[in-house]
Order: C-alpha cells, then sequence, then structure tokens
C-alpha cells in the first residue's frame, strides 16, 4: 500500500535505499527463523550486530558516534515499517531497546560518556535499554520509588524495575531515579551497567505477546553507581524522560499501523483462496465490506501518523497529535487483527497461523509508551478541558 502520492510527499531516495536495505536484512536474517525465535521466546544476540552492520541501529543519532545524523524522522519511518515486516513486534521492541535507552545518553550524557557508551551499542555489540516502570507506578512515572543517594563519588541506588524490554541481557540501562523529592521534580536518570555491585536481573518474565523480546524485572540492592554517571542534571530527569516518550510513542504508532497492515494482507490473501459454499471468501460482500474498512482505517492511521512526524520534521513538539497518532493506530490495529482472526476463522486461533501472533501482539500497543488513557489525558490538557 506504499503509493506514489505518499512516497512522493514524505520519503525521498535516501530514505527508499533504506527501506530496501531494512527489508533485505529481514528476509535474508529474520523471517527464515522468526517462528522458531517466537517459541523460544528470544532471538540470537548476534543478530544486534548483524543490524548493527547493516547500518540499521544508528539512525537517528549523530554521525560524530557513528550514527546517521539527527533529525531525519522519515528515514526511521521508513525503516521501522520494513522492521516490522519480521511480523514479531517482540523482535522489533527487543532489537530497537536502544532507540529508547540511548538517546538520553547521547544527548545529556557527559561527552566522554557519550563517546564510550554509544559507538559500540550502534555497532550492535552492546545492548542498551530504558527502565523506568515499577511494579506499583506503572504510567505514574513522577511517583517512581527506586532512591539514588549520594554518598562521596558514588549513588547508592536500591529499588526494583518491572517490564524492562531486553532486560535480561542489556550491558548498559537508562535508569530513572529518585534523588531528590518527591514528584517529578526530585527524578535523576543514571546510566547502570550489568555488571555494576548491586545489580541483578529476575527471570525472563512471559508474556501474552511479543515473545521474542526478552523482559524482566530489575533490582538493586546498595547498587554503587559512579556520579559521573548521572545524565543531564540532578533532579532534571523528568523532563529528559517526557522529550525520549515522543519518538517512542510515534514508534509505537507505526508498529500498531504496521501491525494491523500485516494482517490485512494476510486476510486478504487468504480471503481470495478460501472457498466456502461453491466460491472465494471475497466473492461474499460481507467479506469485501470488511476488508475495505480494514483498509481504510490503515491508511488514515498511516496517513496521521505521517502528519506527526512531518510536524516532528519541522522541530514542532507535537505532544497532543502523538498521543492521539498512537491512540487512533492502536484502536485500528486492534479492530483490523480481530477481523483477521475472524476472516481466517479456527485456522486464525492457530499458532501456526501469523494472523494469531499479531492479534497478541497489538493489545501491548495499548499500554506501553504511556496508556490509552494517560494518551487521553495528555490530549485532553492541550485541548484545555
Amino acid at each position: 500500500m506504499q503509493g506514489s502520492l505518499r512516497v512522493a510527499d514524505y520519503f525521498n531516495d535516501i530514505h527508499e535505499q533504506a527501506r530496501l536495505s531494512a527489508r533485505k536484512f529481514i528476509s535474508t536474517h529474520v523471517l527464515p527463523h522468526i517462528d522458531d525465535w517466537e517459541e523460544a521466546g528470544e532471538f540470537p544476540r548476534e543478530l544486534y550486530q548483524k543490524a548493527g552492520d547493516a547500518g540499521l541501529l544508528g539512525i537517528g543519532f549523530p554521525e560524530e558516534l557513528g550514527g546517521t545524523g539527527e533529525g531525519d524522522i522519515f528515514l526511521r519511518v521508513a525503516v521501522s515499517e520494513e522492521l516490522m515486516r519480521s511480523t514479531s513486534g517482540g523482535l522489533v521492541a527487543g532489537l530497537g531497546s536502544l532507540d529508547i535507552g540511548l538517546p538520553p545518553v547521547a544527548k545529556w550524557a557527559r561527552p566522554d560518556l557519550r563517546e564510550q557508551i554509544v559507538p559500540p551499542v550502534l555497532r550492535g555489540e552492546k545492548i542498551s535499554a530504558l527502565a523506568i516502570t515499577e511494579p506499583g507506578g506503572g504510567s505514574d512515572v513522577a511517583n517512581l520509588k527506586t532512591r539514588a543517594v549520594r554518598d562521596g563519588d558514588h549513588f547508592i541506588v536500591n529499588g526494583s524495575k518491572t517490564f524492562i524490554t531486553s532486560g535480561l541481557r542489556a550491558d548498559h540501562y537508562t535508569v530513572a531515579v529518585r534523588t531528590g523529592g518527591e514528584g517529578h521534580g526530585g527524578v535523576s536518570l543514571l546510566l547502570i551497567d550489568r555488571d555494576m555491585p548491586g545489580f541483578s536481573t529476575g527471570n525472563k518474565l512471559r508474556k501474552m505477546g511479543w515473545w521474542a523480546s526478552d523482559t524482566a524485572e530489575l533490582f538493586f540492592e546498595d547498587c554503587r553507581v559512579p556520579a559521573d554517571r548521572l545524565i543531564g542534571a540532578e533532579n532534571a530527569g523528568f523532563a529528559v524522560i517526557m522529550s525520549n516518550f515522543l519518538a517512542e510513542r510515534l514508534m509505537l504508532a507505526i508498529m500498531a499501523y504496521m501491525t494491523a497492515q500485516l494482517a490485512y494482507e494476510a486476510a486478504l490473501d487468504y480471503t481470495r483462496q478460501r472457498e466456502a459454499f461453491g466460491r472465494n471468501l471475497t466473492g461474499y460482500q460481507v467479506t469485501r465490506h470488511k476488508l475495505v474498512d480494514m483498509a481504510t482505517q490503515i491508511d488514515v492511521a498511516r496517513e496521521y501518523t505521517y502528519r506527526c512526524a512531518t510536524l516532528m520534521q519541522a522541530g514542532k513538539n507535537p505532544v497532543k497529535e502523538v498521543a492521539m497518532a498512537k491512540n487512533f493506530s492502536v484502536e485500528v490495529c486492534e479492530k483490523v487483527t480481530r477481523e483477521a482472526v475472524q476472516l481466517f476463522g479456527g485456522m486464525g486461533y492457530m499458532r501456526e497461523s501469523v494472523v494469531e501472533r499479531l492479534y497478541r501482539d497489538a493489545k501491548i500497543l495499548s499500554i506501553g509508551g504511556g496508556t490509552t488513557e494517560i494518551m487521553k489525558e495528555l490530549i485532553a490538557k492541550q485541548l484545555t478541558l
């Protein structure tokens, strides 16, 4: 469904070359194995290095740190769409955990720390993760409890995190901690390595969807972190977290409409081939109208997400619009994947069917990066309701 108008309006030749590179990476290194990786609950660590070699991990990061350069939002959009062709949101989330864990380091860490940490992650030699969510916190970031107390030239960290993507095998964690008083004004970010004393991980968490991503709990028991691992100013971490959320939510909107796109394409192929009562399923008006509704909703979700990307490309801060895009795309995703399973009938309930996986993977998108309800509150504030 990549029409010529859309390509001309949003994507240039460089974007299309990157799209083709990502497509080749997925078809060569991922699709032959993805079913096995889903069942295993993980993909090989070597895939990070292959993605790094293909230039897929450095998009949007500064050139001096090994990235493609900052500011080209549609380069990220093009590659993200193709990565979702893996049919596994979990793989994309795991492979892309650097896109939420690393930007604060690249933008606000000390120069020598940036140069030490960022290039190996972009090459796929190391893995970066973001650790904000806590067992009792969820979307209430300003109320986080993990405490970091200054002790000379170190912080002593105590607390825990949960639902952390790449939690088990990340090398570096960008961790939200409380260094000051209550509320958002007391939050800071620390870069914590997995080999620091007092840090440990729990068992891999078993999830409804995103099976191929490793998701874990993190524990900090008198974890000693050098004070120079502070990212940005002390007690100023909340603003960094919020700025990070905008790009993350745009990516979740892309994941949502692409999950729907894949489900639609699978349903279209299946209904063209499947016969019932002497004719293909597409011979029935009810089937055709379902497919029309699916295609329409996906197109609208995609186009509005592109509009948000255009605003970001222009240097705007479209908090309201991106929240709308995320919510709308997720709603479309849940509807389309449900209809795709219905069109497949009993086969849609089988794990060998791609729509079964897409249907399971869809649900997390209304939770991750801020729940649907939190997005509505953000939108309401922007509308001054």
